[in-house]
Formats: structure tokens, sequence, C-alpha cells
């Protein structure tokens, strides 16, 4: 199968074309293509330019807003509360973000919630932020309900992720970055799409019951808790996930649980809740890198139980992505996805399109 291969700066430059040509503030249109483009570049392609039509949409349609800036509403030396006016959800989270690291220098911590926010793209975008300080980083954002909890048979939760980041010593770090359901809703949709079942413990049909049919969970199913079945411990994801509400939704008071959206229905703003937390480790014992750097090295450093794969520490599937794309000279796409986001360029009337003159087999 053929990929085109892209530069990550020819793709931020159209996701900002594409943007500002539907009305977008340049530096907004920024913040979203660096998120995008990051998304990729990690791996996690159900969250960059695949995704990319729906923020147009949402600007077009007028359900997301493209004027103003986020405001903080309440703040004391550690925390605030900010209303992201319906922004970009980027926006939104760099600001909090931003906001999260100078409390942090200031006060040891800081912990931002927002509400009013939207789609923000993939969490360790922002917990990856504090890394630069050499400060723990975590953001959380809810979703709309597309997990059905443990005993249940309706979606009233999101994918809620959670991502930890943790700096280590020579620019190592630890980044969790997880969604609370077993898989992302994306992962359901290409086994469909491809006409294959999908493993056990990714989702339930309509009655709650466990299904293998990509097609049942998505047709009045659900998304299950990571875990998948009470049995073998889905009632724990469900529990992260209803954590992800407390410190979103609810702490901010944005919609939540089954309060949020439908998926894809953008029949009202998405008033998401998001949480934003940088920690100095410099307020701690001290030493904090060289213990992470040694935490690290045990998990990796140990005899795998299958030599060709060996044992590894969240974040390092992403840098093995990035130094694959860095080898290649860029970021390789499913010519369907180029082919898919051309269209939708060409009908707001934006140029050039993205290349596909490099192609690459996967």
């Amino acid at each position: 199968m053929s990929r085109c291969l892209i530069s990550k700066s020819e793709v931020a430059g159209f996701i900002e074309r594409c943007m500002t040509g539907v009305g977008t503030k340049p530096h907004h249109a920024r913040s979203l293509a660096e998120v995008l483009v990051e998304g990729d570049h990690r791996g996690h392609y159900s969250h960059g330019l695949n995704r990319m039509d729906m923020y147009v949409k949402d600007i077009q349609s007028g359900i997301c807003a493209k004027d103003g800036e986020p405001v903080v509403e309440k703040e004391s030396a550690a925390t605030a509360l900010v209303d992201g006016k319906n922004l970009l959800g980027p926006v939104v989270g760099n600001f909090c973000m931003k906001l999260a690291i100078k409390k942090a220098k200031e006060a040891g911590i800081g912990w931002v919630v927002a509400h009013g926010s939207n789609h923000y793209g993939i969490a360790g975008y922002y917990s990856m932020q504090a890394l630069k300080e050499n400060m723990i980083g975590m953001s959380f954002t809810n979703t709309s309900p597309l997990v059905v909890p443990t005993r249940g048979k309706e979606c009233t939760l999101g994918t809620n992720p959670i991502s930890v980041a943790a700096p280590a010593k020579d620019g190592d770090s630890f980044v969790l970055d997880m969604a609370t359901s077993a898989v992302a809703l994306g992962k359901v949709e290409l086994y469909e799409r491809r006409g294959d079942p999908i493993p056990e413990g990714w989702g339930c049909d309509a009655q709650g019951k466990l299904t293998t049919d990509p097609k049942r969970v998505l047709s009045g199913g659900g998304l299950v808790p990571i875990g998948g079945s009470e049995a073998t411990g889905g009632y724990k994801g469900y529990g992260l996930g209803m954590m992800v509400e407390v410190f979103c939704g609810i702490l901010a008071g944005a919609q939540y649980s089954n309060h949020v959206r439908t998926w894809k229905v953008t029949d009202r703003v998405a008033n998401l809740g998001q949480c934003f937390v940088a920690i100095n480790p410099e307020n701690f014992a001290p030493g904090f890198a060289d213990r992470m750097s040694d935490l690290l090295s045990i998990q990796r450093g140990m005899d795998p139980a299958d030599p060709s794969t060996p044992v590894l520490a969240a974040g390092d599937p992403e840098r093995m992505n990035i130094k694959k794309c860095e080898e290649m000279g860029g970021i390789p796409y499913h010519i369907n996805v180029v082919n898919y986001m051309n269209e939708c360029a060409k009908r707001v009337g934006v140029s050039p399109l993205l290349p596909c003159t490099n192609l690459v087999s996967n």
C-alpha cells in the first residue's frame, strides 16, 4: 500500500490555510495545526490531519467561535478557572497550560480548569509543555459520551483521556497519554471499514454485551472502559473515566456525562471541560530527574518475555515513530486521507493542496 510522505511544515501550512480560509484567526489556526501535526508525528493518526475537516466544519457552522481569547474568571496563587469562550480546543489548552506552568513556577503547583472548550487534539500535547520547564505536566478532557459503564447499556461517559508527563535526565521522559476506554472509537471504525472483527473487550452491543462485531458497537452499542468486562477489571477503567469527569466537567462547571453533545452531532456548542496541571519537582525531594531516569531504565533494561519485543515505557512508541518520520523525511499519510482532505480544501477555495508526489510503500 502506498503512502504519501509529507513534511511537517507542509501539513501544518495546509491546515493553517484551510482554517484561515473559513475565517479562523491566523494564530488560532497555527495552534490547531501544531497540535494536529504533533499527533500524526507521534503516530496518533486518529487525532491529526484526519480530524481537520471536523474543525473546519465547526468554524464554518459557527458552532465554535473564531473571535476572542480565553478569559480567567477566578484565580488564586495556584489555581484558576478559565472560560474558553467556545474557542478552538488547542487555543484554550495552550492558554491554560501556560497559566498552570506560570503558577507552578511561583507556587510549586498550578491547577487550571476550563469550561466552554472544544476538542483539543492529543492530551499529551499539553502535559508535555511542562517538560520544557523540567516540570511534571498533567492534562485531562471530557468528551462526547461514547463509553458504556460497567453493567450499563448506554453511553454516559467520554473516552476521557489522561496524560501525565514527567521529566528524566538528558531530555528523556515518561509520557502517558491514554483514553480511559479500552480503545479509541477510530480503531473500531477502522476495523468496520476493513470488514474485520474487533478483539474481545473493545466494545459492546446495544444490550451492553461484549461483542466482536464492530457494526454492533457503532450502531447502538458503545466502547467499554479499560479492562473490558467486569470480570477482567473493566470497573477500574470506568472509575478512571469518572475521575477525569470530576476534574473536567464537574470541577469546571462545563457539560458532563450524557449532557455533552453526541459525537459528530453539532447541533449545539460542546462546552467541554478540561483540566491542566503543572507540578514543580524542585518543591519536593531533590534528585527527581535522576530517580526518574533510574525508574525508566529498570523497566527498559529487563529481559523481555520475547527477545524481539523489548519492554518499553510510556512515550517510547511515540519516540520511535518520531524517529522513523525523521529518517523518512516526513510523515507517511494514507493516500485516501490526503485525497479526502484535499477535497475538503477545494470546497473552501484553498490552495496549494497537500502534495502527493513522494510515495512510499508501507
